[in-house]
């Protein structure tokens, strides 16, 4: 089968598919195919961070509403710096990009965006209560609790735990990250149970640690239902753009890959 490469053509959730049906929650876990960005960027690069083309990017961005059928400026972004801090979004406060890793709302016609490149990117929705949810997730992200404060924001807007779930998309895998050994002390003093999350590298010192496992397992505790993607990050250079691949090449930067999830507009008013 040809991919129309002109277009997004964004991975999805069977998870989030069956739990959404019937209400008008969309998502996509979008990869480098569909965009205009050229060169280091090739593809549908959305990183405002970025050092690319600046109009390559807006239309890259628009290209992601459109996929919603929203115009441009419904897609709702923050400045992410690896924190535990939500955004709740609303239409008149999505033009703003304060300094969070995650949003949450229940307002229809809103496109809830959070940007990777290795990092993990989680969609939540309780479609019965109409709240969705957006979070980065890298390590230091989950270890600090962006995932716990997510859930925690969805329920403020009447979300419950039990019915919400969660679906963490394309990441690097545990087999491409390896990291030293004052990450590995970190983790080992918070919790000695986390040396589950760890594997030897063959560099003394070092370990492989499984980011996606962990992030996945904290939100299982939390109480919502969660599953991942298998799709990785540093290994599919087509598909994704990956940090960690640029910085072993000594590239001078990399594109950011967007994942994203909506609750449609109904003709007649409110979704929800």
């Amino acid at each position: 089968m040809t991919v129309d490469r002109s277009a997004p053509q964004p991975v999805r959730s069977a998870l989030l598919d069956e739990h959404c049906t019937g209400n008008r929650i969309d998502h996509g876990f979008f990869s480098r195919v569909g965009g205009v960005s050229k060169g280091l960027y090739r593809g549908l690069n959305v990183g405002l961070g970025s050092s690319d083309d600046r109009s390559d990017v807006t239309e890259n961005r628009a290209r992601v509403s459109r996929w919603f059928d929203f115009g441009p400026d419904r897609l709702v972004t923050v400045h992410q710096v690896h924190s535990p801090r939500v955004q709740i979004a609303t239409l008149d406060n999505r033009a703003e990009r304060p300094q969070a890793d995650a949003l949450v709302t229940n307002t229809p016609g809103l496109v809830l965006g959070v940007l990777t490149a290795d990092c993990g990117p989680v969609l939540f929705a309780d479609p019965e209560a109409g709240v969705i949810g957006a979070a980065h997730a890298g390590w230091r992200g989950a270890f600090d609790g962006v995932l716990e404060s997510t859930i925690a924001a969805m329920q403020a807007l009447g979300a419950t735990p039990a019915r919400t779930v969660a679906v963490l998309g394309p990441s690097i895998s545990q087999d491409n990250y390896e990291v030293g050994p004052e990450f590995v002390e970190r983790f080992l003093q918070a919790d000695p149970a986390n040396e589950a999350y760890f594997t030897a590298s063959g560099k003394p010192g070092h370990a492989l640690f499984d980011l996606r496992q962990f992030t996945v397992d904290r939100l299982n505790k939390a109480g919502v239902r969660a599953e991942m993607l298998s799709d990785c990050t540093y290994a599919d250079e087509e598909a994704w753009y990956s940090y960690r691949r640029s910085t072993h090449r000594n590239e001078p930067d990399y594109g950011r890959q967007i994942s994203a999830i909506a609750i449609k507009e109904d003709a007649h008013g409110p979704a929800f």
